[in-house]
């Protein structure tokens, strides 16, 4: 029997068509189906269109319908496909990791820098990769682009124009395509460690901010007064912060007193945090900041707002922070 795959459309540049406003996602599903029958013969493929959007315009309640979306359809399918804007798809494909706990099938987004009607489009090899990993029967929420497939909670976009546009940041790709076909390295999936549980909970109120010579501290308490409660740092380096004249570590220390959740982590996209290691992260981190360590920028938002959609317990908070759920992130090892 053949192998089952959902592909659901959710618009971005793989779908677009040209308008007098430029780009814009325009062909259904049933048209992108016409175009992948050459590339899966041995596979049946069912189509849906879940929305037809730039991914700019993708928002965390369509994370949490999508989440569902799958939660009541999975039983009928061997994998899923997930056709996707590449602006916001690594963030899309961090928030699925944590909302499809335990998912039992492979979920695995992809997109395209062209669109799929021209003539030299990376779509078709893209869509591809993604079909084939869906139907591999490794489960978890990954993301295919230019040959390769990467954890979905490790997926970074760091080039905007590129065919190579995607990168598996601090973690090794799980699959890649070369003249031996589809191999996937079994070892570095994701492990199952209970039941499938759909958890869409999340809160919208944190807020990400990026270190600068001069930064007013007085930031963290303006974010508070407008009802935030996390906010993810990222610092300099190794994760430091100033304290000297603009005492921002000082103001970190203020605002986990008076209850918001900082979580503190690198700008540099590779190595990821330390705040042990320089007197500029020890403050923070006796302040009561917690590290997002080698996280990537949209695994440590996504997981920041899907925590705080579980619980407002301080202790609680910590312990999904010191928690590696889906191999987002590498937790160093404590003498």
């Amino acid at each position: 029997m053949k192998k089952r795959i959902l592909i659901i459309n959710t618009g971005g540049t793989l779908s677009s068509v040209t308008s007098e406003h430029g780009l814009s996602p325009g062909l259904s599903s049933g048209e992108i189906l016409e175009e992948l029958r050459m590339v899966s013969r041995n596979l049946t493929l069912e189509t849906e269109d879940f929305c037809s959007l730039d991914s700019a315009n993708i928002f965390p309640e369509d994370w949490a319908a999508l989440a569902a979306k799958i939660g009541q359809i999975y039983g009928n399918y061997d994998g899923i496909v997930i056709i996707h804007g590449t602006d916001t798809l690594a963030y899309t494909a961090s928030m699925l990791s944590f909302m499809l706990q335990n998912v039992p099938l492979p979920v695995v987004l992809t997109g395209s820098q062209l669109s799929i009607s021209h003539p030299v489009a990376d779509a078709m090899e893209n869509c591809r990769c993604a079909i084939h990993m869906a139907a591999g029967g490794c489960a978890g929420v990954f993301a295919a682009f230019n040959r390769k497939v990467m954890l979905g909670c490790r997926t970074s976009k760091i080039r905007s124009m590129s065919f190579d546009a995607f990168d598996s940041a601090n973690y090794p790709n799980v699959a890649e395509i070369s003249a031996l076909g589809l191999h996937i390295r079994k070892e570095l999936l994701p492990e199952k460690k209970g039941v499938f549980r759909v958890q869409p909970d999340y809160s919208d109120k944190i807020f990400l901010l990026k270190l600068y010579p001069g930064i007013d501290p007085s930031i963290l308490s303006l974010l508070q007064a407008q009802g935030y409660k996390g906010v993810y740092i990222e610092g300099f380096g190794l994760g430091g912060m100033p304290f000297l004249k603009h005492d921002f570590a000082s103001a970190v220390r203020d605002a986990v007193d008076n209850g918001m959740t900082v979580l503190a982590g690198s700008q540099c996209p590779y190595e990821g945090s330390n705040l042990s290691v320089y007197e500029t992260g020890l403050l923070a981190l006796r302040g009561g900041v917690l590290q997002a360590y080698d996280m990537t920028a949209e695994a440590a938002v996504t997981k920041l707002m899907w925590v705080l959609g579980q619980t407002e317990k301080p202790e609680e908070i910590r312990d999904y922070f010191q928690t590696n759920l889906v191999r987002e992130v590498t937790i160093p090892q404590t003498d």
